[in-house]
């Protein structure tokens, strides 16, 4: 998996975005009338970002996170302040690559693929491996 680094969140030319935020929900059954009542614009920073000074946003391609709902292309947001644990997404690097796996820290510290027809990357202690940051979203285009 390649990543592409696109830029950090408290850069001063991202300004705040506001997008209509309509109140209904959409079913994803048995389509319904949709209402035209807007409840307030959102604001895609304040939604998705808690700390600016400490996220990031990177662009991944491959198909080792399908399953994790990280497609190919996809724009990733990552929170350096997050503090990495058992079962988190996190951009890591395994002697200065780096890649976007599942981290697990036991029984073994290995980073695994959310596809099967890749395997676990165990690390081992001759291995210097560095967290990047938890991925907190995922931005997919259809």
């Amino acid at each position: 998996m390649k990543i592409d680094y696109l830029g950090d969140a408290s850069e001063d030319d991202l300004s705040s975005l506001k997008i209509p935020y309509f109140l209904n929900t959409v079913r994803v059954g048995w389509p319904s009338p949709a209402d035209d009542y807007i409840e307030r614009p959102i604001d895609l920073n304040e939604y998705l970002i808690r700390n600016s000074a400490a996220t990031y946003f990177v662009r991944v391609s491959g198909d080792s996170m399908i399953n994790a709902y990280i497609g190919d292309g996809a724009i990733l947001i990552v929170d350096r302040s997050i503090e990495p644990s058992h079962n988190k997404i996190v951009i890591a690097a395994i002697d200065g690559s780096y890649t976007c796996k599942r981290l697990l820290l036991k029984p073994k510290i290995c980073l695994v693929s959310e596809n099967p027809k890749y395997s676990p990357i165990l690390i081992d202690r001759e291995e210097e491996l560095e967290i990047a940051g938890t991925v907190i979203a995922a931005i997919n285009l259809y």
